[in-house]
C-alpha cells in the first residue's frame, strides 16, 4: 500500500497551483483560496492514513477544497450571487479548451492556472512580493525553500507572501487574463516567474531530489499557453525555446538513483531530441520577430550546447561572447558566476578564477553554494588542490539540496584521492 504521506506530498507539489486556481475562481480571493486549499491538505492528512489514498488524490483535494469554498460563501450569505457566477464559469469550462482552438490575442483564455498567474503578477504588488507569492502558489514551495532560492531570509519571504495576498484581496484583483495594454504591462512579470518556477524544477533548491519534473512540466505548459495567447511577442517564444532546450537534458541530468549528473558527464544520447528541435525552432521564430530580450539570449546559449555533439565540441568562445552580452543586458552576480565557468573553458582557468574572485565579497552570493563550488573547479584545474578542497567543503556545508550535497562530497573525496595518488 502506498504511503499516504509520500503520495500527498507528491500530489500537493504537482497539483497545488491548479487547486488554488480552481478555488480562487469561486471565492475571488487568492489568499482565501490558498487557505481553503491548505484546509483540504489538512483533511487529507487526517483521513488518508485511516481510510486509504483515494483513486484520484488530486481530484479528491480539488473537490474538498471546492466544497469548503462553497461552504465559506454560504456562511457569508452570498451564495446565491456566487452560485450564478459559478454556473457561468462551469459553462465556460465546458467550451473547447483554449489549447485546441485558434486564440484571439485580444481575448482572455479560459485557463484558471494562467489567470491565477496573471493575478499574482498584478502591478499592485511589488516585484519581490510577486516573485515570492508565485513561487509559493505555483511551486508548492515552503517559505524556507523560497528563501534559499531567492537568497534572502525566510522571515522576509513570509512577510512578502502575506502582504501580497492581503494586497490582492484589498484591491479586489480579479482572477482573469487581462487584455490589451494591461496584458502587455504584466507580461514581463509573468515571464519572469514562469522561468523561476522552471528553474526550481530544473535544479531544486532543497529536498532529496535534484530535479522536480512536475515544476518543469507546469512551466512548459504555461509557456506554451502564453505562446498561443501572444504569438507575435518574441520574448514569449524566446522563453519557451529556452525552457525546451534546457528541459531536453532532464533525463540525462540524473543517474539511476537520482544522483546529479553534470553537463560534462551526461550521455547526450539521452537528451530529448524532439524538445531540442522544438527549442531551436522557437529560437528561430523569436529571432525572426526581432527578439532582444534576455530569454532569447539565454536560449542562444542553450542552443550552443544543444548543437554540440560533446563537451569538447562545444564552442566555448561563442558562449563566453554570449555571456558577456547577457551580463551587459541584465547584470547579475549569478550570471557573472556562470560567465566565469565558460570563460575558464574558453580562455583558461586563471581567467575564470579572476571573475569568480571578483564576486567573493558580493553579499548576494554570501550563502550561495555554487560560488565556492565553481571556484573549487577552477582551482583544481590550476593544480591548487588544497584550496580547492577547502572550497568544496564550504560548498557542501552551504548546499540545501541533499542530492547536490552528496555530489559535492563525492567531488571532495575524488579530489583528495587524486591528490594522494600524485603526492
Amino acid at each position: 500500500m502506498a504511503d499516504p504521506f509520500v503520495v500527498l506530498d507528491a500530489v500537493w507539489r504537482a497539483e497545488s497551483a491548479r487547486i488554488v486556481a480552481g478555488v480562487a475562481r469561486v471565492v475571488r480571493d487568492v489568499g482565501l483560496a490558498e487557505e481553503l486549499a491548505h484546509d483540504a491538505l489538512v483533511a487529507a492528512l487526517e483521513q488518508w492514513p485511516a481510510e486509504g489514498v483515494p483513486d484520484n488524490p488530486g481530484a479528491w483535494l480539488a473537490a474538498t477544497a471546492r466544497r469548503r469554498a462553497i461552504d465559506t460563501i454560504r456562511r457569508e450569505q452570498t451564495f446565491a450571487r456566487k452560485a450564478e457566477q459559478i454556473s457561468r464559469d462551469e459553462a465556460r469550462r465546458s467550451a473547447p479548451d483554449a489549447a485546441d482552438v485558434v486564440v484571439d490575442p485580444t481575448r482572455a483564455v479560459g485557463d484558471d492556472v494562467l489567470a491565477l498567474l496573471f493575478a499574482s503578477c498584478h502591478p499592485v504588488l511589488a516585484r519581490d512580493s510577486r516573485v515570492a507569492l508565485t513561487l509559493r502558489l505555483f511551486g508548492g514551495l515552503t517559505t524556507e525553500e523560497i528563501a534559499r532560492g531567492l537568497l534572502v531570509a525566510s522571515t522576509t519571504v513570509g512577510q512578502r507572501v502575506s502582504r501580497a495576498k492581503k494586497r490582492l484581496s484589498a484591491q479586489g484583483v480579479e482572477l482573469e487574463i487581462p487584455v490589451g495594454d494591461e496584458l502587455t504591462a504584466r507580461l514581463g512579470a509573468v515571464l519572469e516567474v514562469v522561468y523561476l518556477v522552471f528553474n526550481e524544477g530544473y535544479t531544486a533548491t532543497a529536498g532529496a531530489s535534484w530535479v522536480r519534473h512536475d515544476l518543469c512540466d507546469e512551466a512548459l505548459r504555461l509557456g506554451r499557453r502564453l505562446v498561443a495567447l501572444l504569438p507575435a511577442r518574441p520574448e514569449v517564444h524566446g522563453l519557451l525555446a529556452l525552457m525546451e532546450l534546457q528541459a531536453s537534458r532532464l533525463r540525462a541530468r540524473t543517474g539511476p538513483d537520482g544522483e546529479p549528473v553534470l553537463l560534462a558527464d551526461q550521455d547526450r544520447g539521452r537528451w530529448d531530441h524532439l524538445l531540442v528541435r522544438r527549442g531551436l525552432d522557437g529560437l528561430v521564430r523569436a529571432q525572426e520577430l526581432g527578439a532582444t530580450d534576455p530569454y532569447t539570449l539565454q536560449a542562444e546559449l542553450a542552443a550552443v550546447h544543444a548543437r554540440a555533439g560533446s563537451v569538447d565540441a562545444t564552442d566555448w568562445a561563442l558562449l563566453a561572447e554570449l555571456y558577456a552580452r547577457l551580463a551587459a543586458r541584465t547584470p547579475s552576480p549569478v550570471i557573472e558566476l556562470n560567465r566565469a565557468v565558460v570563460v575558464g573553458k574558453a580562455h583558461g582557468p586563471e581567467a575564470g578564477l579572476a571573475i569568480v574572485d571578483g564576486l567573493r565579497d558580493d553579499p548576494a552570493l554570501a550563502r550561495y553554494h555554487l560560488l565556492p563550488a565553481v571556484r573549487a573547479d577552477l582551482l583544481t584545474q590550476l593544480g591548487r588542490t588544497g584550496e580547492a578542497a577547502a572550497e568544496l567543503e564550504r560548498a557542501a556545508a552551504m548546499a540545501s539540496n541533499e542530492a547536490e550535497r552528496r555530489l559535492l562530497h563525492r567531488r571532495l573525496e575524488d579530489l583528495r584521492e587524486s591528490a594522494l595518488g600524485t603526492g
